[in-house]
């Protein structure tokens, strides 16, 4: 049997970190990493995704809300159309990263509101899920 131990990572912004990402990572098996709306920038993404492929840890994405002051936890109201946009924008970032590095995103998850809003709501959810599947069908 194998075990997946997996954690939420990259979740600083800018001089602000938060989380001990360096010592979470030498446990775990799988990542998500934010991918720049609910937390995460450009550069923690990319030491993140170089220091997960160094471990060997899968790399996946951790896409939220627009909504750093939040942390993603705050319910959003955003048409479907350009929610599904927000989606495919960041599965698009995290995987132009770990393609510049040489790794690839093997798995996405919702963060926060938009995880909780999906998992209780199918009309949100089927929509969401087919824009994940047209960015990556397998």
């Amino acid at each position: 049997m194998r075990i997946d131990l997996n954690a939420d990572l990259g979740e600083g912004f800018g001089a602000w970190t938060m989380g001990e990402d360096e010592a979470l990572m030498k446990l775990i098996s799988s990542a998500n990493v934010a991918c720049g709306f609910h937390a995460g920038d450009p550069l923690i993404m990319d030491s993140t995704v170089r220091r997960a492929k160094a471990l060997g840890i899968d790399l996946g994405a951790h896409v939220g809300f627009p909504d750093l002051q939040g942390f993603g936890r705050r319910r959003m109201n955003i048409e479907l159309k350009e929610l599904c946009a927000i989606v495919v924008y960041q599965l698009g970032a995290l995987a132009g990263i770990a393609t510049a590095a040489g790794y690839r995103v093997t798995h996405m998850s919702f963060h926060g509101a938009l995880g909780n809003m999906a998992a209780a709501d199918a009309e949100l959810a089927g929509p969401l899920v087919k824009a994940v599947a047209r960015f990556d069908p397998q």
